[in-house]
């Protein structure tokens, strides 16, 4: 975990499987210049043998935190020096996870009945990287494993070996029955056991993460904790993440605005235009980085219009100007009309 200053809580956007990547994280850092951005979970294996660059990001992503996938300490090692010589500052080991394919690896959330192992990949990284931050996401238990007794002696396991900053899925995971949606939704939230965590922890730097959806829930939970990382709400409402940095500076008050104006939307879509253009250049396509976009006017006039047209267009569209300013037309009109009715309302006689 990267530390913020000392007069300010951290506010992350989890690591989401085939959403967080590089073209995501540049969509959301124009909406907050505070908010610490983690990559999807990236394998050991994909890093040391995958034929494409998993450590690539954008410059104007930092802070941007490695999610890392294993549980070989000298795979771990052998990555955490990689991410650090390319420019990474922190590395999170994902302790998580529950699904199958993660399972049958042997890492995820699997790892909390093995918290040694962790604390030798944890060892093994801080020795191949002395500077990098190494950090651990993790649930409060799994399956049956799920008391504070179990929870807290992996947290002493993986602190004995040096780990400082960990992040708390506030719910636990079940291995067998339960598929990866399931699991994020099904086991109850228990935001308590996360504030008992930290009162036992203090020296910790602990985030909570766990069905957050406003700045009202990030308030709160700051008064008990470090940090608060923010995961589905982001990404299918990015306007939201613009509140981040005033919760940053003042995190005992819910903001005014809490979540981006149309005008800074329209704002980050110019500014996506050129990064889409340059994506297009270099051989990519346009829907690698318009998906992440679809849900930028959630809630307001011409969303669905919106979602749609990008949907549509965005897999074969050839300019991203068209695209993008095609699509604001869409949301420019839905909100015209939306005004029209507004004032033919207010005129129209009781």
């Amino acid at each position: 975990m990267i530390q913020a200053p000392l007069n300010q809580p951290t506010l992350a956007v989890a690591p989401m499987l085939d959403w967080t990547d590089r073209h995501c994280r540049y969509f959301h850092r124009l909406f907050s210049q505070k908010a610490v951005l983690f990559t999807e979970m990236v394998t050991t294996g994909a890093i040391i043998y995958g034929k494409y660059d998993f450590l690539a990001f954008n410059p104007e992503e930092q802070p941007v935190v490695l999610q890392l996938g294993g549980s070989d300490p000298a795979a771990m090692a052998e990555c955490a020096a990689r991410a650090f010589e390319r420019g990474y500052q922190a590395v999170d080991i994902n302790v998580g996870c529950p699904s199958d394919r993660v399972k049958n690896g042997s890492f995820g959330a699997c790892l909390m009945a093995d918290p040694e192992v962790v604390a030798s990949c944890i060892s093994a990284m801080q020795k191949a990287a002395p500077q990098l931050r190494v950090s651990v996401k993790t649930r409060l238990g799994i399956d049956e494993h799920d008391s504070d007794d179990f929870l807290y002696r992996f947290i002493d396991t993986v602190t004995d070996a040096g780990c400082e900053y960990l992040t708390l899925h506030a719910r636990k995971a079940w291995l067998q029955g339960l598929s990866p949606k399931q699991n994020r939704e099904i086991p109850p939230l228990q935001y308590e056991r996360v504030y008992r965590a930290k009162q036992r922890y203090p020296q910790l730097h602990m985030m909570i993460n766990g069905g957050i959806t406003s700045a009202e829930a990030i308030v709160e939970h700051l008064a008990h904790v470090d940090g608060v990382m923010v995961g589905r709400e982001a990404y299918q409402n990015p306007a939201f993440l613009s509140c981040f940095d005033s919760l940053c500076a003042h995190p005992s008050e819910v903001p005014q605005m809490q979540q981006a104006s149309f005008a800074e939307q329209v704002r980050v879509v110019e500014q996506m235009i050129p990064y889409t253009e340059q994506h297009l250049a270099q051989g990519g396509r346009c829907w690698h980085v318009v998906r992440h976009m679809l849900g930028l006017f959630q809630g307001q006039p011409g969303a669905k219009r919106w979602r749609q047209w990008l949907s549509q267009q965005g897999p074969t569209a050839a300019s991203a100007e068209q695209l993008l300013r095609g699509g604001l037309e869409f949301v420019l009109s839905a909100r015209a009309l939306a005004d029209q009715k507004l004032v033919e309302s207010a005129n129209s006689p009781s």
